[in-house]
């Protein structure tokens, strides 16, 4: 295994550029330096604020050589939302590890865990789940009171000194920009990290836990005969994705980060920010096709879009675009699931509909994208936290 050399010498110095900094005017006077440094200081350690949504930050590297092949914003200061999940991951995988805890091993749901804010499992005070149904239920449908538990289990029942645990590895790791407060990614103010750090933090998981790592690709799996279907839109629609995870709040944005193979060449991308669901896996699209070009790599064909719907009279393959190949993401009867892949740059998210919903309350649009002359396929859903 390749030693892990991720850190400031190959991801770069740190430099915060701020115009304001170097040069602007106060009350028609120019600022002095010293108080132009006073200005970088305090940016540096403010935490990120929603008005940074639409501003995106990101990042792409190759995990193999540590070589950074696209960077914008990767050092602002952002919410990860769920993307959090990725270090209670990263710290369960070490344990599981290192035999401290079993995958079959009971993790007890509290009070508090049964009470966190959706998306989550439906975990009752009292109740058990084992760690691979909580690791499932994170990777998934990103479960925060799945996350919770799992974090008061490897914390001894506290979630706020499972939050420092996370903050001290994340150190360990190089993340020196990241603080980390709860092990969902539910909103705090106090919980930030950077593009590049999340980057680290995937390279990480990815290299360390290579039998873990399948987790991430799972389409669905199966909680008390419900169909979980896995959120992350990159599965099955990017030539060679195969993880790792989304995240959203109103503050954070739609987040992503996507680590994807081709040709025995393994890059991760981050995006922070976005203020759709388009925009975020269009931005990580072109940015890894950028990358993977830069790298050598040939272009591989993208998945044409299709909508699979299920109902209890069975399950029903609508095509959008004519010659379509089918591709069946969740097909077991249990859920309806728009899956949409991506046509001349137009991506979108797939969407789990409830298993008791009639087939027409997916309904399914058509809608024409002004930048590109093709269709791209579009859901009317709800944003959940993820």
């Amino acid at each position: 295994m390749r030693k892990l050399r991720w850190g400031r010498e190959l991801f770069g110095k740190f430099a915060w550029h701020s115009e304001s900094a170097l040069s602007c005017r106060l009350a028609g006077k120019k600022k002095t330096l010293s108080a132009g440094v006073a200005v970088v200081l305090g940016a540096m350690s403010a935490p990120a604020h929603a008005q940074y949504v639409g501003r995106l930050s990101s990042f792409v590297a190759d995990t193999q050589s540590g070589a950074v092949l696209s960077q914008v914003d990767a050092d602002l200061p952002r919410y990860p939302a769920s993307l959090t999940k990725l270090m209670t991951l990263y710290i369960t995988f070490k344990a599981l590890q290192s035999g401290q805890i079993s995958l079959h091993q009971a993790v007890p749901v509290s009070a508090h865990a049964s009470a966190q804010a959706p998306s989550k499992l439906g975990l009752r005070p009292g109740s058990t789940l084992t760690v691979e149904e909580a690791v499932l239920g994170l990777v998934t449908k990103s479960a925060n009171d799945a996350a919770c538990a799992l974090g008061e289990f490897l914390a001894g029942g506290s979630e706020p000194a499972f939050g420092q645990m996370m903050t001290a590895q994340a150190h360990r790791l190089g993340m020196t920009r990241t603080t980390f407060r709860n092990a969902s990614g539910l909103p705090d103010p106090e919980q930030v990290t950077t593009a590049r750090d999340l980057a680290i933090l995937a390279q990480h998981i990815i290299v360390e836990f290579p039998v873990q790592y399948h987790y991430f690709s799972e389409p669905y799996f199966i909680f008390r005969g419900r169909s979980i279907p896995n959120h992350n839109p990159m599965l099955g629609f990017y030539p060679g994705a195969d993880g790792m995870k989304t995240g959203f709040t109103n503050a954070a944005g739609l987040n992503l980060v996507t680590s994807a193979e081709r040709d025995h060449v393994r890059l991760v991308g981050v995006v922070l920010g976005a203020s759709s669901k388009y925009e975020r896996t269009r931005t990580m699209s072109h940015a890894l096709d950028a990358a993977f070009a830069a790298e050598g790599v040939a272009f591989a064909p993208y998945k044409v879009p299709h909508v699979v719907m299920a109902s209890s009279t069975g399950t029903v393959h609508q095509t959008v675009m004519a010659g379509a190949r089918r591709h069946r993401y969740v097909d077991h009867g249990h859920h309806a699931v728009l899956v949409a892949g991506r046509n001349s740059h137009s991506l979108e998210v797939a969407q789990a509909v409830s298993p008791r919903a009639k087939v027409h309350k997916a309904s399914a649009t058509l809608s024409k994208k002004t930048s590109h002359p093709a269709h791209s396929l579009s859901l009317k859903a709800k944003h959940h936290r993820t």
